[in-house]
């Protein structure tokens, strides 16, 4: 007679069996979350890339961006730097010239060598850009991953790292997603038999 009692299934090695446990919600590691809200950071605030950001590598970008500039654009250039930006600049540059001969790095993009009047000299090696727009997108790329890093010193990096406001591009994406999950409906139209219709952007696909 069932007494309508619960017995607890048991394993055939005498052991009782648990139930499967639910999952852990997934949620991104902690460097994602901070690279995540790093580059919503940048494409929020485009300015991080304007000519003060020579400083960061004053030797990259004599390299990749004023290898290209016109007279004019240097000029224009100075202007908005301001005398003291440009004298910091150049001497920044001068010194990481000094450095880089001194002690030559073998896996720069650039050496320098004396050329014979005491002039320094830059030697190009591989993967240097042959146009304006190639420097300028290799330019953007290497400060944008010094940035994610957390290499720029200067800059509170709390105040992104913390902010739960430069989330909303992964909220966006989820709600993407959401929105492009196939909906299951059922055809009410068929007595005994229940036929399920797959709906997405391509049409309908009966099963």
């Amino acid at each position: 007679m069932n007494t309508g009692t619960y017995i607890q299934p048991h394993s055939c090695n005498g052991q009782t069996e648990r139930p499967p446990q639910e999952p852990p919600p997934l949620n991104p590691p902690a460097s994602v979350q901070v690279k995540n809200r790093r580059k919503l950071y940048l494409d929020a605030h485009p300015e991080y890339f304007s000519a003060a950001l020579e400083l960061a590598d004053p030797l990259l970008y004599d390299r990749l961006i004023r290898r290209f500039q016109s007279a004019t654009e240097r000029e224009e250039e100075g202007r908005a730097k301001g005398y003291s930006g440009v004298l910091e600049a150049d001497l920044l540059r001068s010194e990481a010239k000094m450095e880089a001969l001194a002690h030559p790095d073998p896996n720069a993009t650039v050496t320098y060598t004396r050329g014979p009047n005491g002039e320094i000299l830059a030697e190009d090696q591989d993967e240097i850009p042959e146009t304006k727009e190639e420097g300028a997108e290799r330019w953007r790329w290497e400060m944008e991953l010094r940035f994610l890093r957390g290499a720029d010193h200067e800059f509170d990096y709390t105040a992104v790292d913390q902010n739960e406001e430069y989330d909303d591009w992964n909220e966006e994406q989820e709600r993407y997603f959401d929105d492009e999950e196939p909906h299951f409906m059922l055809d009410e139209g068929d007595e005994g038999h229940q036929k399920e219709e797959l709906k997405g952007e391509t049409g309908i696909q009966d099963f």
